[in-house]
């Protein structure tokens, strides 16, 4: 199963949510790949996503996911108790994505943004498309 995590690369936030991801992902079942890259941008071309879309993507199995439920089905293949916020999917997605919304408007405010994207150690390379 194909797991691909669209981030941006311009964002604090963003790119330790990636770490966080990387170090709970033992088993290396997610790649990356920056929104703003040529790749990220065909994929989200493919998947025929909003114009709009400026945080997480989540394209799993040929399905794309959006804002909190690519998040939480992010949780849902990391290791220990960080699989338990997946259960929050049944709390409706209106009301998820108003607070996902929240840190997705003020992630550059609250966590800063960078001048150039992160380079992945030589462990991690071969999982950033």
């Amino acid at each position: 199963m194909e797991r691909i995590i669209l981030f941006d690369g311009e964002c604090n936030f963003c790119d330790f949510s990636v770490q966080f991801i990387i170090k709970r992902d033992p088993n290396g079942l997610f790649k990356f790949a920056l929104l703003q890259s040529d790749i990220g941008k065909e994929l989200l071309h493919k998947y025929n996503t909003p114009s709009n879309i400026d945080s997480l993507v989540l394209i799993e199995d040929k399905n794309c996911y959006f804002k909190s439920t690519a998040a939480l089905r992010v949780c849902k293949n990391l290791k220990g108790a960080w699989k338990l916020p997946y259960f929050l999917l049944v709390i409706p997605k209106p009301l998820r994505d108003f607070f996902y919304e929240i840190i997705a408007k003020n992630r550059y405010k609250w966590f800063g943004t960078k001048e150039s994207c992160m380079i992945p150690s030589s462990e991690d390379r071969n999982r950033f498309l």
